[in-house]
């Protein structure tokens, strides 16, 4: 059993509870962030607190702390879950508690949750994913929202062809991102990603801070039909790291094994977590 801070409050999971009444349960209106440790060191944490708070100022949420005040709470939360080597952590905004059930008054709480960091299977790793397109585009990208329904709905389709992620692709053909992940492509040395309508994913500027030595980086829309001229392909988030996709749609990418771009990229940035929290 973890311990979680609720509002100023810690308390064991099974008992950490939120007024049904909250707009976070009635509406939806709420805002997280995601991340993980490194060697029990949360990985970016002040880059994650920074996109949270963006986050609530795109959806006008009111947040009752300061940047210093949340950054407390998660250590202090960390600190209080010894029992796990390393960890998930999600940090919530809620909308609070309303009088017309719709409308916010600035009461939301500061939930801070921290559960044990599972492994994914290695074969993802070492033999890639598949992953399928859904034509959506998530409602104010920059905002990491509560409101997950399209991604719930994407994930289950995709689940049922056996990919392990949705792409999100406009009704003009271009990708943008997973339901819970940035995309990248290789062609021969370029990094390819797009920048435009999409949630500014941590795990994502570290890759491309940690590439532009070795490769070279385009920034731009990148076209579904592009998909099969691509050497590479690969998925990242805090939780999968880098995950290369070797079939998109039924689309062979490449020669339908994790490319040695990828395959690099990996290494660097597991080497860079590795020693995260260490010096």
């Amino acid at each position: 059993m973890g311990i979680y801070y609720i509002d100023g409050i810690f308390t064991d999971s099974d008992s950490a509870t939120v007024s049904v009444n909250d707009l976070i349960v009635l509406r939806g209106y709420g805002v997280f962030d995601f991340l993980r440790t490194y060697n029990r060191k949360p990985f970016m944490l002040n880059e994650h607190i920074d996109r949270l708070l963006n986050s609530a100022n795109e959806v006008f949420l009111k947040v009752n702390y300061s940047k210093d005040e949340i950054h407390d709470a998660v250590m202090e939360t960390i600190k209080r879950n010894s029992q796990y080597s390393e960890m998930n952590i999600r940090i919530i905004c809620t909308g609070g508690i309303s009088s017309d059930g719709v409308t916010p008054e600035g009461n939301g709480k500061l939930l801070v949750m921290v559960t044990d960091k599972k492994d994914l299977p290695d074969i993802w790793y070492s033999n890639g994913v598949k992953v399928i397109s859904e034509r959506t585009e998530r409602n104010i990208p920059n905002a990491k929202s509560t409101d997950y329904l399209s991604a719930v709905i994407a994930q289950r389709k995709a689940a049922k062809v056996n990919a392990v992620e949705a792409i999100y692709t406009d009704s003009r053909g271009f990708i943008h991102e997973g339901t819970t992940t940035n995309i990248f492509f290789f062609k021969e040395n370029t990094l390819i990603t797009t920048d435009n309508d999409i949630l500014p994913g941590i795990t994502r500027s570290v890759i491309l801070d940690i590439s532009k030595e070795k490769f070279s980086i385009e920034l731009r829309d990148i076209s579904y039909n592009e998909i099969g001229t691509f050497d590479e392909a690969f998925i990242s988030a805090s939780n999968k790291e880098i995950v290369p996709v070797v079939d998109f749609d039924g689309i062979t990418i490449g020669d339908g094994k994790p490319g040695k771009n990828t395959l690099e990229l990996i290494r660097i940035f597991r080497e860079f977590t590795e020693n995260y929290g260490r010096i």
